[in-house]
């Protein structure tokens, strides 16, 4: 097949995916699920295109290891938070202000994850297409893979330990590499995006694996990602995550500031 038949049956495959968990949320009432179906539905996609992509069999095989590993962490982590928590205070606040429409909203919504899926798992497409022979931009590729999945292992059970603990209900998170940063775990989820862009350099139109970093960071600064969580964490921590906000960098683990008097 084609890139863009492989796109395209990608698409397909991904919205029906979606419509069907639109349909379980009903039941439900935790539209959280879309992100567990988002992070599988990414590594579902990658291996689709390895499968389909005609470049070095080696890489592909990589590359669909690589986004399985990945999809398969992140989404377990996630499906266990959906299940064992009450729906995500964003959601929440979509029903709130959407009121009567909130349904057909959060159908369209789960659409839309569809197409983001397979937008993100586009770089991996390009990059199973690599038919030069492993080189050591492959390698780099690897070693900041792992050290992105790792960072970002142990941001996530940083933090679920913290939430676990009943004494740090409504307190602020600042352990480990959370003292660092206020979303380690975004961080290293976008080096992640970079061990694809150093695998698929070579590529025809190589050059577009830098999509997947460049527009995870926008999704993580203006769209999904920092703004509701933030937003939410104002509302059920106020002062505390404003003083957090004032000493600890937004993204990049750096050094926190003196606090405020």
């Amino acid at each position: 097949m084609t890139p863009w038949e492989l796109l395209l049956w990608g698409w397909l495959g991904a919205s029906m995916l979606m419509a069907a968990f639109w349909l379980i949320q009903l039941r439900t009432h935790n539209a959280g699920i879309v992100d567990v179906v988002w992070s599988f539905g990414v590594g579902l996609l990658a291996a689709w295109f390895a499968f389909g992509a005609d470049g070095l069999v080696e890489r592909r095989i990589l590359i669909a290891a690589m986004t399985g590993l990945w999809s398969a962490r992140l989404g377990v982590y996630l499906f266990r938070r959906v299940m064992g928590e009450s729906e995500d205070g964003r959601y929440k606040q979509m029903r709130e202000d959407w009121g009567d429409k909130t349904q057909r909203n959060l159908f369209l919504f789960f659409q839309v994850q569809a197409s983001w899926s397979v937008l993100f798992a586009a770089p991996m497409l390009i990059a199973a297409r690599n038919a030069q022979p492993l080189g050591w931009t492959d390698f780099a590729g690897v070693a900041v893979w792992a050290l992105a999945l790792g960072g970002e292992m142990i941001a996530d059970r940083q933090l679920q330990r913290f939430r676990q603990d009943p004494a740090n209900k409504g307190k602020v998170c600042k352990t480990g590499l959370w003292r660092y940063s206020r979303h380690p775990n975004y961080f290293f989820e976008w080096v992640h995006w970079w061990g694809y862009v150093l695998i698929g350099w070579a590529a025809p139109y190589g050059w577009l694996t830098l999509l997947g970093p460049a527009v995870m960071l926008f999704f993580l600064f203006k769209i999904t990602g920092i703004p509701p969580t933030e937003a939410n964490a104002l509302r059920s921590r106020g002062e505390a995550y404003r003083e957090y906000q004032r000493t600890t960098s937004v993204f990049v683990p750096w050094p926190p500031k003196e606090k405020t008097a």
